[in-house]
C-alpha cells in the first residue's frame, strides 16, 4: 500500500513540475517579445510586408477551351454499283483527281452486246412505226394498229435507255475533286458493290467538328472565329463557324458545331485531334486579380485588400479563371489594393505595408 501512495505522489509532483515549467517558459517568451519590438510605443504591432496590386479595368476575352476532330470537307468510300471484273485502274494512289475523271473500269462486254441488240430492234421498230403512220394517213390501217407499233417503239427505247444506264455503272467516276487514298483492288479482280476500292477526300478546306456545353449555346453565333492546334504541329490555325446543330444532344447535353478552316498546304489531316479556343464575348472593363489572391472559404471566395494601412477581408464573386488570373464579378471596385502575398499570415485589421506590383 505504501508503494502505491509513493507512485501517486511522484506522478503528481511530475505533473506539477511540467505545469510550472510551461508557465515560466511562456513568461520568458512574452518578455523576449516585448524587448524584440524595440520598446514599440504603446505596444503597437509591427506591420506585415506584403505585395499587392491596384485594381484597374482591363479587356478580357472570355474564351472557351474544347476539343474536337478535323474532318474532310467531302469524303466518300468509292464502290461499284454493279459486280464485275476490273479491266482498268486509271488513278495513282495518293494523287489529286478532278471531278468527273474515270477512276476504274469494269468489264462491260455483255452489256455492250445487249445495247447493240436493243439498238437494232429500236431501229427496226422505228421503221415500222414510220410506215404505220403513212398507212394511217391513207386510211389503210386503223388507229389501234398504229398505236401498237408506236408502243413497241417506245418500249424498245426504254429498254435501250436502261441498258445504257447499266453500262454507265461500269465506269466509276470521281464525284468531286480531291485526293484519292490507297487502293484495295488490282486489275483482274472481281469486285462486288460491297468492295471498297479507295477513299476519296476533299481536304481544302477542312471541317472542324466539336461540341460545347449547353449553357454556352446562346453565345455561339454563325461566322464566329475559332483558333485551334493539333498534336502534330505547334502552329495555330483559325476557322469560322458555318453550321450549328438545331438541337441539344440529350445524352451529353452539348451543342454540335462545325467550322471551316483553310488547308492550302494540306497540313491538316482528317481524323486529327484539335484543341479549340472559341471566343464567347469580350469585356472591356473587367476586374481581374491573380489566382493566388483568392482565399477559398466555406461560403465562397474572399480576398484581402489594404484600407488605411490595415488588411480587410472582403467576399467576392468570381467568373472565368485563366492560368494566371480570375475575373471578379462583384465585391471589388476600381482602385482597391488587393493583397497577393501573405494570405496565410493576414488577419482582419492587421497592419500591413504594401509593395505595389504592376499588373
Amino acid at each position: 500500500m505504501k508503494l502505491k501512495y509513493i507512485i501517486y505522489t511522484l506522478i503528481f509532483l511530475g505533473i506539477a513540475y511540467l505545469i510550472y515549467y510551461r508557465i515560466s517558459a511562456n513568461k520568458k517568451i512574452e518578455n523576449a517579445g516585448g524587448g524584440g519590438n524595440g520598446g514599440a510605443k504603446g505596444g503597437k504591432a509591427q506591420s506585415l510586408m506584403v505585395d499587392g496590386i491596384v485594381v484597374k479595368p482591363a479587356s478580357f476575352a472570355n474564351n472557351l477551351e474544347v476539343t474536337g476532330t478535323i474532318e474532310a470537307n467531302e469524303s466518300v468510300a468509292l464502290q461499284s454499283e454493279v459486280p464485275g471484273l476490273v479491266t482498268g485502274i486509271f488513278f495513282k494512289e495518293g494523287s489529286n483527281v478532278r471531278k468527273g475523271t474515270v477512276l476504274v473500269k469494269i468489264n462491260d462486254r455483255d452489256i455492250q452486246a445487249q445495247l447493240q441488240e436493243a439498238s437494232t430492234k429500236q431501229t427496226l421498230s422505228a421503221s415500222n412505226e414510220n410506215r404505220a403512220k403513212q398507212l394511217l394517213q391513207k386510211g389503210a390501217i386503223s388507229q389501234e394498229e398504229y398505236d401498237t407499233s408506236l408502243a413497241d417503239l417506245k418500249s424498245l427505247k426504254a429498254q435501250a435507255q436502261l441498258i445504257r444506264a447499266q453500262l454507265a455503272k461500269t465506269s466509276i467516276i470521281a464525284p468531286f475533286s480531291g485526293k484519292i487514298g490507297l487502293r484495295s483492288i488490282s486489275v483482274g479482280v472481281y469486285i462486288t458493290p460491297a468492295t471498297v476500292i479507295a477513299n476519296l477526300l476533299s481536304t481544302d478546306p477542312v471541317k472542324v467538328n466539336f461540341s460545347v456545353p449547353e449553357k454556352y449555346m446562346s453565345q455561339i453565333k454563325l461566322n464566329s472565329t475559332i483558333t485551334f492546334r493539333t498534336d502534330g504541329s505547334s502552329q495555330i490555325y483559325s476557322g469560322k463557324v458555318f453550321a450549328i446543330e438545331p438541337g441539344i444532344n440529350a445524352q451529353t447535353r452539348t451543342l454540335q458545331i462545325k467550322a471551316l478552316a483553310q488547308n492550302h498546304n494540306n497540313e491538316l489531316l482528317p481524323g486529327s485531334f484539335a484543341k479549340i479556343s472559341l471566343a464567347l464575348n469580350v469585356q472591356n472593363d473587367a476586374i481581374m486579380v491573380p489566382n493566388e489572391a483568392i482565399i477559398p472559404v466555406l461560403k465562397g471566395k474572399t480576398v484581402f485588400i489594404s484600407k488605411n494601412g490595415k488588411a480587410k477581408q472582403v467576399e467576392v464573386q468570381s467568373g472565368t479563371r485563366t492560368d494566371e488570373n480570375i475575373v471578379i464579378t462583384s465585391g471589388l471596385s476600381i482602385g482597391d489594393t488587393v493583397l497577393t502575398t501573405g494570405a496565410l499570415s493576414l488577419k482582419e485589421d492587421a497592419p500591413v505595408k504594401v509593395s505595389v506590383v504592376k499588373n
